[in-house]
């Protein structure tokens, strides 16, 4: 009989230091599979360090992190081929096609993906013959996503995904990445977009000073605050100013 893991993300204890300065101070949390978890926290926290070490592309200093059962630090080329990356500011070859980049992608899996359906789940159909420098931001954004996924990784890694992006394309890709979590992805991602957090994530951790501080649902995390005694000034309004926005230049992607 299978036993299937509950976690494909187990983190126990992490640590990274840069001389005196310990940017990640023994952290640990684990992610059920299927979840979107965020990963909060003011600049400088701890946060990008961490899934970096996640990701395989810094060392860990300290403690351990399993992705799907493999050990990161023991096997960080095994742990490439099963997650996705979609990095603050990615790059890619200039002068080259989507669908040329998307197939150079997918070879270097081993993988065949049909590159026309990839551009079009991304809103890029009309985009696919050209070069990534005539993309606009959002373009761009959705395009890093289409190239992380050719493989079709087990976890998804995004850092900060919508920073800079307009409303219109803010609100197309928290779609994309509810239907990448359909798909069976695991999504753990970064933002310091509060809204985008708790509209998005399932749990998320907050940290501070490189540890975590706590991790819970936002319904919950928010209900706490409020058993606390915690009140503020409350009016309750049907609609805020990015709805006006969206309402008066549509919800068509502009890009």
């Amino acid at each position: 009989m299978m036993i299937r893991m509950k976690y494909i993300i187990e983190v126990e204890k992490l640590r990274k230091q840069y001389g005196d300065k310990v940017a990640v101070d023994g952290v640990s949390f684990s992610v059920k599979k299927g979840e979107i978890f965020g990963i909060l926290g003011p600049n400088g926290a701890g946060k990008t360090t961490t899934l970096e070490m996640l990701e395989a592309m810094r060392q860990i200093d300290g403690g351990k992190a399993l992705i799907n059962g493999i050990d990161v630090s023991k096997n960080p080329e095994g742990i490439r081929r099963i997650i996705g990356v979609q990095p603050q500011s990615p790059a890619f070859q200039d002068k080259t096609k989507l669908t040329e980049l998307l197939e150079l992608f997918a070879a270097a899996y081993g993988e065949k993906v049909n590159v026309k359906k990839f551009l079009s789940d991304l809103n890029l159909e009309e985009k696919a013959s050209s070069f990534v420098e005539q993309l606009s931001g959002g373009q761009k954004q959705r395009f890093s996503i289409a190239a992380a996924l050719v493989h079709n990784p087990k976890v998804f890694f995004m850092d900060e995904p919508t920073t800079g992006l307009d409303p219109q394309a803010r609100r197309n890709l928290w779609s994309l990445v509810e239907k990448i979590r359909d798909r069976g992805i695991t999504v753990i991602l970064t933002t310091h977009y509060m809204d985008e957090a708790e509209l998005l994530c399932d749990r998320v951790a907050i940290m501070d000073r490189g540890q975590i501080v706590t991790i819970d649902t936002p319904k919950n995390l928010i209900k706490q605050l409020i058993q606390k005694g915690f009140k503020k000034k409350q009016e309750v309004e049907q609609a805020n100013l990015e709805d006006v926005f969206i309402d008066l230049t549509g919800k068509k992607l502009r890009d």
